[in-house]
């Protein structure tokens, strides 16, 4: 069994050395959650100062290193991860619990970061000269060290989209995984590392609390990039004020699909629905978590959605015709099953579908079936929580006021869409949502890999972006004479 697992099983990376600890703990197969994908280190404080003071010696030569070398060597690190993509993409379905499709395109959508970023830095990079009497450069320089710490719901691409613009910006990074599924990002990070001089990239994995706590408070962390629950990012900001750091973060999200009265609830409209609430098993910040239908078309959406949920495939993503996976972690599965509960207990109707892909092992995995929540208010539990599972509440409304003002009863504010045949309707709305971002008849991703747009209110922490994360990760400043 020791022979399956990875390389970088049990191992963490200090200045280009992959160290094998013997205090680790099991990373478990979420579908099946008896079989141990591999081995965690648990890293110590001590482990994780010297992560940090390899990236802080690195930062001296790499801050300097050519830009041209830097995208170069990126776009060879980018070849080989492209083709290693299949032999990870079982990894990834094993540890994480994402179906085959949603895996392959997490790891496939790295291999474009890393090419599509290298090549923004080149014409990112150049001086920009300001109109006016006086001679005025903006130019920009590298931050310093950088840690990365990602979740589990999303590992790998959520990750890449930091520690690449951080390495191409002249950063060295400290990087740490989520404990539940590390291994393919470590196994990613190893090919990337050695593309770069040791120290631009090493990784500490263990207890949130233990290097969280050191990577925050550590005068020598220039920049902390984020991803994780809000409560956690509280944490983070308290633990940073000390040394007044950058901090960017993406928190947590429970956004609204607004259906109006026109909306057209077509086949193709269910399913880009559907998917906005499933994706992942609902295991995404900007999944849909909560839908607002006009009282007129109440009853149609509830009718269709759940038609829709019924033909759902559940189970182990290594199946090619399984369409939502388990949920990645028994704390996860606990807290979605419990809002459920509650929910049903209060007086909700809770309409269940999906079909069980292997009913004998079901409960050797953390699978939960898609459900609809109906008869609950603004103020029930399901409505306000963020569910990050594959549960969702639908609520009828009757005027335009009423909805938006719904919408906006949040401390969140990550994502929102409005569904209507009437595009300037659509703009007037996204005006008026309290969302960092707003799509129409849809509730997906940005497709182009330049466009970022942070979270409002308690969602996040940023600005938006248009190349590839890299501002982010760098210091303007003036040149005059």
């Amino acid at each position: 069994m020791i022979s399956t697992y990875p390389f970088v099983s049990g191992k963490y990376l200090i200045a280009g050395e992959w160290i094998q600890t013997e205090n680790t703990a099991h990373v478990l197969n979420p579908a099946d959650h008896q079989e141990v994908v591999g081995e965690v280190a648990l890293c110590t404080e001590e482990q994780v100062e010297l992560a940090i003071s390899a990236a802080a010696k690195a930062c001296g030569t790499w801050s300097k290193s050519e830009i041209e070398d830097r995208a170069n060597r990126m776009k060879l690190a980018a070849d080989e991860i492209k083709a290693s993509v299949e032999e990870n993409v079982t990894l990834l379905i094993r540890e994480n619990g994402k179906v085959l499709v949603e895996a392959k395109k997490d790891l496939l959508r790295c291999v474009d970061i890393m090419k599509e970023a290298a090549e923004e830095l080149l014409e990112w990079w150049k001086p920009e000269s300001i109109p006016g009497s006086q001679k005025v450069q903006i130019r920009k320089r590298p931050r310093g060290v950088t840690a990365v710490i990602s979740p589990w719901n999303s590992p790998m691409i959520l990750t890449f989209k930091r520690v690449i613009p951080a390495v191409l910006a002249g950063n060295t990074v400290v990087v740490k995984p989520a404990t539940s599924c590390p291994l393919t990002i470590m196994s990613f990070l190893k090919t990337v590392a050695s593309y770069f001089p040791d120290g631009v990239i090493n990784v500490v994995t263990g207890s949130g609390g233990v290097i969280g706590n050191k990577l925050c408070s550590d005068p020598r962390i220039r920049t902390i990039a984020f991803v994780g629950s809000t409560e956690t990012g509280k944490e983070i900001m308290r633990a940073a004020s000390g040394t007044v750091k950058n901090v960017y973060m993406e928190l947590g999200g429970n956004d609204a699909a607004i259906i109006l009265e026109d909306a057209n609830l077509d086949e193709s409209a269910i399913k880009r629905l559907r998917f906005g609430v499933l994706r992942a098993a609902g295991q995404v910040c900007s999944a849909i978590k909560r839908i607002y239908v006009h009282e007129s078309r109440y009853g149609e959406l509830v009718e269709k959605l759940r038609k829709e949920f019924q033909h759902i495939k559940v189970g182990n993503g290594i199946q090619p015709d399984a369409e939502m996976g388990p949920l990645n972690n028994k704390a996860q599965y606990e807290y979605v099953n419990g809002l459920i509960e509650r929910a049903r207990k209060s007086g909700a109707t809770v309409i269940t579908g999906g079909i069980q892909l292997d009913p004998e092992s079901w409960d050797k995995g953390y699978y939960i079936l898609p459900a609809i929540i109906t008869g609950v208010d603004q103020k029930s539990e399901i409505v306000r929580a963020e569910q990050f599972g594959p549960v969702i509440p639908i609520l009828p409304f009757k005027e335009d006021e009423e909805v938006i003002s719904l919408a906006n009863d949040s401390e969140f504010g990550l994502r929102a869409s409005v569904w209507t045949e009437d595009e300037s309707k659509a703009l007037e709305f996204a005006d008026r949502l309290e969302a960092g971002a707003v799509f129409h008849n849809n509730h997906t991703v940005f497709q182009d890999l330049h466009l970022d747009f942070p979270g409002l209110k308690e969602s996040g922490l940023s600005r938006e972006t248009r190349h590839c994360g890299l501002e982010f990760f760098a210091d303007s400043y003036g040149f005059a004479n």
